[in-house]
């Protein structure tokens, strides 16, 4: 297992290392002078030759990675072009903002989608089991924002006006300030991510449920409330929580359009706004924040994964 874990997690550093290169070349590679792009066509020379220090223009190309990669390794983000801030402040409100988001919809998602997944599992071939098929299937189909529209037109719009449609935070109060404000984010972000993990949960629990140790259990009497919790649901909660990874690290993705389409003030609204102001030190920090999230949560949907399957474990 840690000989395991050490692979992964050198695998996971080669693929931020990947990702902090693909990040600069495509900074690099995008058409014109950025210093130009970002000062306007009335900037002084001196002023141009200033951004192009601070972006670490000057020089070849791998003076110019290796240069904005020692800022990274030693964690200076450098300075927001849009606001004349260190990026690190600029970016630090914006993602505590974006992981409440997400937190609250992981925490009602995951057992939402498994507990969901489980029963329809017991009631296999039921009505019950292809009405909720149907749904899944359809709100799996479904673009987020596409679901967020709908959230908006039936709970704030249209039908009922239960829900703010946008997002507006008053100076000096936090996000979860007004909790109502968090619902229609939550909820579209929640039916994003459930029907993947129904259906999986869905599929692993009928294999576990037929197989030999858990017909054992039966034959020995035990209540069938005890061979669901106690024998299936912890054997499919391994392949399971590969999903549930692929799906967090998903959301930090997919809440760029929901932020958007909501005004929520977070990461994926953020790097929208950088990427049409060309504030590049907050774009490339955003793509690296995001890439860490998405290593760290596949490194822990590893570890689960052993700690659920013994076997696993001891095969590795």
């Amino acid at each position: 297992m840690r000989r395991l874990l050490f692979r992964r997690t050198l695998f996971g550093l080669f693929t931020l290392w990947v990702v902090s290169l693909v990040v600069f070349l495509a900074t690099q590679a995008l058409p014109g002078d950025a210093a130009q792009a970002i000062l306007g066509r009335e900037a002084t020379p001196e002023r141009l030759a200033a951004l192009r220090e601070q972006l670490n223009l000057g020089g070849s190309l791998p003076e110019q990675y290796f240069g904005w990669l020692g800022q990274l390794l030693s964690f200076d983000l450098g300075t927001s072009l849009a606001g004349g801030t260190p990026v690190a402040s600029t970016v630090g409100p914006m993602l505590l903002n974006s992981s409440i988001l997400m937190l609250c919809a992981a925490v009602i998602a995951i057992p939402l989608a498994i507990g969901i997944g489980t029963w329809t599992a017991l009631r296999k071939d039921s009505a019950v089991d292809h009405v909720t098929g149907i749904i899944t299937l359809v709100l799996a189909s479904l673009p987020e924002f596409v679901v967020g529209v709908l959230l908006v037109l039936l709970l704030a719009t249209g039908v009922f006006h239960i829900f703010p449609a946008v997002f507006v935070l008053v100076p000096g109060e936090q996000v979860w300030s007004n909790p109502a404000q968090l619902a229609l984010p939550v909820l579209t972000l929640v039916l994003a991510v459930s029907p993947y993990i129904i259906r999986i949960m869905r599929a692993t629990m009928l294999e576990v449920l037929e197989s030999q140790y858990v017909q054992q259990a039966r034959l020995k009497g035990l209540p069938e409330r005890t061979v669901v919790l106690r024998h299936a649901l912890p054997n499919a909660i391994g392949p399971v929580a590969q999903v549930i990874a692929l799906q967090l690290a998903w959301l930090i993705g997919g809440v760029v359009i929901v932020e958007f389409l909501f005004r929520f003030p977070g990461v994926g609204f953020q790097l929208i706004d950088a990427v049409t102001n060309r504030d590049l030190p907050v774009v490339q920090a955003l793509v690296i924040v995001i890439a860490i999230f998405y290593v760290v949560v596949n490194l822990l949907a590893d570890v689960v994964t052993l700690a659920a399957n013994p076997k696993v474990r001891t095969a590795s």
